[in-house]
């Protein structure tokens, strides 16, 4: 998306010289390159046949009016379309101007008013996006995980492309040491705004940076899982990973146990082959 500020538009073409306009008056960016009316997808006529999806659950300046999460969200997308992974685009009835993908393309567009899930998915990885993180996307995943404790034990995988989740910072408590930085985090990103903008939004990625220390950064994460973790029963060792460091949850009952992992990582464009990680115990 054009960030930079233009003052004397050159004659580039009409587009060019709209978007300049655009931001001299204020208008947001995704209005002018969003994606168009589409058709969406009955969830009952979508049949998955890899073994990974990426869920983009309501990705849209509707409520990521600052787009803090809009980069991340095109290199997601794009990271799973090199690795024919397929595409799934949740949406609610936010109108099409508002949403923030360049990639209008996915696999599918599915109507999801609250972030539920309406599609059987038997995949063992799911990359997820969007938002927020303590409501739709958090629906999104218990669906997920509703699905998976209906079918065969196995290696199951949850990652957050954290630069593409959008958070309202529900999770971050009055207590907390690092709770004055994101309040001054937020009244800088929110300087200016009309008192009706009432979810002004930060990334997981900026959270991160916020909290800083690796110890309350995996303390917060943890705070974020869904609570339906706790339904797997003891056959399942249930981890969270973040960086080069695994929290053990949950000790399977041997070395073979199924693993409920939920990976952390910063953004798509780092997603490389896993290395070996430092494990604790929680």
């Amino acid at each position: 998306m054009l960030e930079k500020r233009t003052t004397k538009p050159r004659k580039t073409g009409l587009a060019l010289l709209i978007l300049v306009l655009a931001t001299l008056v204020g208008l947001p960016a995704a209005a002018l390159g969003a994606c168009g009316p589409h058709a969406q997808t009955d969830p009952a006529q979508i049949h998955i046949e890899s073994d990974a999806v990426l869920l983009v659950t309501h990705a849209s300046t509707r409520y990521d009016g600052r787009m803090a999460t809009k980069r991340g969200v095109d290199h997601a997308v794009q990271f799973a379309k090199s690795r024919n992974v397929p595409v799934i685009y949740l949406e609610d009835n936010a109108p099409p101007e508002q949403y923030l993908t360049d990639d209008c393309n996915p696999n599918h567009w599915v109507y999801s008013k609250d972030g539920e899930l309406p599609i059987n998915l038997r995949v063992s990885q799911i990359y997820v996006t969007g938002g927020h993180l303590e409501i739709c996307l958090k629906n999104t995943l218990i669906d997920v995980l509703e699905q998976w404790l209906k079918q065969p034990k196995r290696d199951l995988t949850v990652t957050y492309f954290m630069d593409a989740i959008y958070s309202n910072g529900k999770e971050i408590h009055e207590n907390d040491p690092w709770r004055r930085d994101f309040d001054g985090f937020m009244n800088v990103v929110t300087y200016g705004r009309p008192g009706s903008d009432e979810w002004p939004k930060i990334s997981l990625l900026e959270s991160m940076g916020i909290i800083v220390r690796e110890d309350r950064q995996l303390d917060y994460l943890q705070r974020t899982l869904p609570h339906l973790i706790h339904k797997f029963n003891a056959d399942y060792r249930i981890e969270l990973t973040h960086g080069r460091k695994t929290i053990v949850l949950r000790k399977g009952p041997n070395a073979h146990a199924p693993v409920l992992r939920f990976e952390f990582l910063d953004s798509a464009v780092e997603r490389k082959p896993q290395v070996k990680a430092q494990t604790v115990f929680d």
